[in-house]
This record gives structure tokens, sequence and C-alpha cells, in this order.
């Protein structure tokens, strides 16, 4: 068995606990995923189908060796499980690999936000907002005319926002429908609605612990 799967992020939502609490959730549509190669320390996992005419003679190939009729629209390789033995090629996992209170990490492609300053990509405060200044969101100085007499790598400074991968460790699994293949995660996850992400079982201790 796998420890995680391919999933689409639905949106968020609240869910009430036994006290009553509102509990923040998001809602993914995990699964199902069927295995596509098994592959020394991983499984390879498929999703969803693509059509006909946007898939390759490579791809298509490379589905139907484990039995599958379409190749998958998103392919993601899993560990095993701790002890558990890998799933044989054709085998289909759902998202009952997952209970309610478990700690997972989800991963996911943030949402882009195009070309943006400073004050909004890093936070910085901007310049005074009166007295004739025309420095509210300028960055200031960005390095030392004398030495190093270049910008330093790594400097913060206006540039492309979001798009990019991002892993959210330490959610909480409150509660799994089976039947209609749904994880409800507490907290929000990265990416846009309909978006594509991968949950995985927490290894170890995250940051929230």
């Amino acid at each position: 068995m796998t420890n995680g799967l391919i999933g689409r992020k639905l949106g968020m939502t609240r869910v009430f606990a036994e006290d009553g609490t509102a509990v923040p959730v998001t809602v993914i549509e995990a699964g199902p995923c069927r295995v596509v190669q098994v592959r020394d320390g991983g499984v390879q996992l498929g999703f969803g189908a693509r059509r006909a005419t946007r898939t390759t003679q490579a791809e298509l190939g490379h589905a139907k060796k484990a039995g599958l009729e379409a190749a998958p629209q998103v392919l993601r390789t899993f560990a095993t499980a701790n002890g558990a033995e890998a799933p044989a090629p054709g085998a289909e996992i759902k998202v009952d690999i997952f209970a309610a209170g478990e700690r997972v990490k989800v991963t996911g492609t943030t949402k882009g936000r195009g070309f943006q300053g400073v004050v909004h990509r890093h936070g910085f405060g901007g310049g005074p907002a009166t007295h004739g200044n025309t420095r509210h969101r300028k960055p200031g100085s960005i390095s030392p005319g004398t030495d190093p007499s270049r910008v330093i790598k790594g400097k913060r400074m206006p540039g492309h926002m979001g798009a990019a991968r991002h892993t959210e460790l330490g959610l909480t699994v409150v509660k799994v429908d089976a039947e209609r293949n749904l994880l409800f995660v507490r907290g929000a996850i990265p990416g846009a609605r309909n978006g594509i992400v991968t949950v995985a079982k927490q290894g170890g201790p995250s940051r929230h612990d």
C-alpha cells in the first residue's frame, strides 16, 4: 500500500465537531488512483484520464502495461507504507488509506500572482506616505556601491510571484468520505480551486508539533 494519493482541490467549507465547534476544512477529491508502475522504493500512481487526441503513443503504451485503457492525466510517485507490500500494477488505491485524526502533508502549485513589487511579494513596509516623498512602495538601497559593487544573490526584489511548488505540513484529516472519494483536511492548502495536489501521510514531526 502507498502512503499517499493524487487529488484535486475542490474548495473550502466547514464541518462541525461533536461539541459544536466549527472546523475550517479544505475538501480534496483524493483518488481513486491506479497503480501504473512499481519501482524500487516507490509506486507510480495515475489520476484522471487523458483524451486520446492528447495522448502520445509512449504514454499510451506505458499505461497499457498496467492494464489501463487510457493514459492517466497526472503521474506521481509515492513511497510504500511502512512494512507494507507494494501493490501490483493496475491495482486501485482509494481514499480509505487515510483515517480521521491522521497527520498529512499536501503538495500543490500556489496561485500565480504575476510580477509583483517588494511590498506585496516580500511584505516590505514601504517608504513614508507624505511630505512630498516618491518612495511609497520602492525597495530602497539594494547594495553598497563600493564593496561588493554588485547585488548579492538572493536579494529580495520585485519579480514573479506565486505559481511555485509548495508543501504544507502538519495538516490533520478531519473526515474521510470513502463513498465520494472526498478527504476533509483542516486548514488551507496551496493552489487554486480544481488544482492538482498530492496528499501523503506525515512521515515525522512538523513545525506545528
